[in-house]
């Protein structure tokens, strides 16, 4: 029965110092692995690099949660992995690993006996294995191909028994491994994206202008000749805080915005004669429809402008958009 809170032990100042501590000791263990980046990781990440098959990652308990994140890391990075749990190896699911595969096994102690159970088959089958453990003279590392050393002085646990500082190293270790294989694979944004094609940075990777656009018969434009009043109420009636200027071609001349007609009235310029030609910004900026959104956006943003003109390589009008376009499509 858990102690009520009127008869446990905590204080305040207790829970400050382990919590420090803690992350003091788990620091220092992930500080001392780079000594260990060493020719057995640059070995390690060659023979995955090298296999044809999958990483199969595999651990008990927290080894296990630990070995899960490292499959997910390096699965999304470029490495097609997967977890398999050892104990449900040994019930079928090692029919999931071929000689083309390469298994890193993950158990601190490393003697961990549903691991252990398995590693005869795994090698067999002429899969590889490559050992994570925080025993080097343990048996799992023994009879690996490859041993990444992940040990610890100690665990942050007051008693150092809970797994902690351990779990941490040997979770920093995976995300080493991982990143050394995503930089070899040459794994880079546009990649990273199109695994990840529901989060933020997929949106961001993957969204073109033309995703986001008005199209061109949402754009309001207007003739140089057009007369400023009729301009200006054809922008407001077009609601993007802007009128392009073109030619009968289509090619874009001029934009005239929201910004430009309040500052004309600061200027107590007179709109009620003259034409649009007059007042419009001539070679107006603008973006491809092929060209990715956030491109788009930075250059709003270098510019210091809230609407941009979308225009083919001849320079002729297909579209427009403005930052709230931006905004309701998160690729702000």
């Amino acid at each position: 029965m858990n102690p009520s809170p009127s008869t446990s032990r905590y204080s305040p100042e207790r829970a400050l110092e382990l919590g420090r501590q803690t992350l003091s000791i788990e620091a220092a263990a992930v500080d001392a692995l780079k000594s260990r980046i060493n020719g057995d990781f640059a070995s390690a990440v060659e023979l995955i690099l090298n296999s044809h098959g999958r990483v199969i990652v595999s651990g008990m308990g927290k080894s296990g949660h630990i070995a899960r994140k490292i499959a997910a890391t390096m699965a999304s990075t470029g490495t097609p992995a997967y977890f398999v749990h050892p104990a449900e190896a040994s019930h079928g699911d090692l029919g999931m690993i071929t000689r083309d595969d390469v298994l890193l096994a993950l158990s601190n102690s490393g003697e961990s006996e549903e691991l252990l159970r398995i590693v005869p088959l795994v090698k067999r089958q002429g899969a590889r294995l490559i050992s994570m453990t925080g025993n080097p003279a343990s048996t799992l590392a023994r009879e690996a191909d490859i041993h990444l050393d992940a040990s610890v002085e100690q665990e942050a646990c007051p008693h150092n028994l809970a797994p902690t500082a351990s779990t941490t190293a040997a979770l920093a270790l995976g995300d080493a491994l991982a990143v050394a294989l995503l930089d070899a694979r040459g794994f880079g944004p546009d990649d990273f994206a199109r695994s990840h094609p529901g989060g933020s940075l997929g949106r961001r990777l993957l969204t073109h202008v033309s995703d986001v656009m008005r199209q061109l018969d949402q754009v309001p434009a207007v003739s140089p000749e057009t007369n400023i009043t009729d301009a200006i109420v054809a922008m407001s009636r077009g609601g993007l805080g802007l009128v392009a200027v073109t030619d009968a071609e289509g090619k874009a001349l001029g934009i005239f915005t929201d910004g430009d007609l309040r500052r004309s009235f600061e200027k107590r310029i007179d709109l009620r004669q003259g034409e649009i030609a007059s007042v419009m910004h001539s070679a107006p900026h603008s973006i491809a429809p092929e060209r990715l959104a956030v491109e788009a956006v930075e250059m709003m943003e270098r510019l210091r402008i809230n609407a941009l003109l979308v225009a083919d390589p001849s320079g002729r009008l297909v579209g427009a958009l403005n930052m709230h376009d931006l905004f309701t499509a998160k690729v702000i």
